[in-house]
């Protein structure tokens, strides 16, 4: 899996390292391959939010290669630093659809940053020829995560329910 650019991100794939180092410490540096070649980025302690919690789970799903497949830490292209992360949630269904949750740390809010991250994640998965069409899902609450996908031409599909999160706008973006 290989990397993704924006204007001012890079979309590096998640690795054991970045899971196990975030595990063991609140904020660290890590010595990260890119494309770039090796390169120091450096993860906060908000990184990355909510899905820290997963992070046991994503060390059983990583491959052979150390990466968690579909699975990207935003990286500002200037400062090296990580803002958040995003990815698809498991294989497209026999419809060819296929689910993507995001995150960034609050300290980025309001700058257009997700909405730059989504898009080329969203790009990215149109140009495989299993996905037909990406969905996404978003609190009634979290009117800034329904702008992201408002901006990226995602429709609202249905609602649905999440025992944290309460009920949830289903949206669907076709490829």
């Amino acid at each position: 899996m290989s990397s993704l650019f924006t204007p001012r991100l890079q979309l590096i794939p998640l690795t054991r390292a970045m899971i196990v180092a975030r595990l063991e410490a609140e904020d660290f540096s890590l010595i990260c391959d890119t494309p770039d070649g090796p390169m120091t980025i450096f993860f906060p302690a908000e990184w990355p939010g909510a899905p820290l919690g997963a992070f046991p789970y994503y060390l059983t799903q990583t491959d052979a290669q150390g990466i968690k497949p579909g699975s990207f830490v935003a990286v500002t292209r200037e400062g090296m630093r990580a803002i958040g992360q995003l990815g698809s949630k498991g294989k497209p269904n026999a419809a060819g659809e296929l689910e993507i949750g995001y995150g960034l740390n609050p300290d980025v809010w309001g700058q257009g940053l997700a909405t730059e991250a989504v898009g080329a994640l969203v790009a990215h998965l149109h140009a495989r020829p299993d996905v037909q069409t990406v969905t996404a899902q978003t609190a009634l609450s979290n009117r800034a995560s329904e702008r992201v996908l408002e901006k990226l031409g995602f429709v609202r599909t249905g609602k649905g329910w999440d025992e944290e999160e309460g009920e949830l706008t289903v949206w669907a973006h076709q490829g």
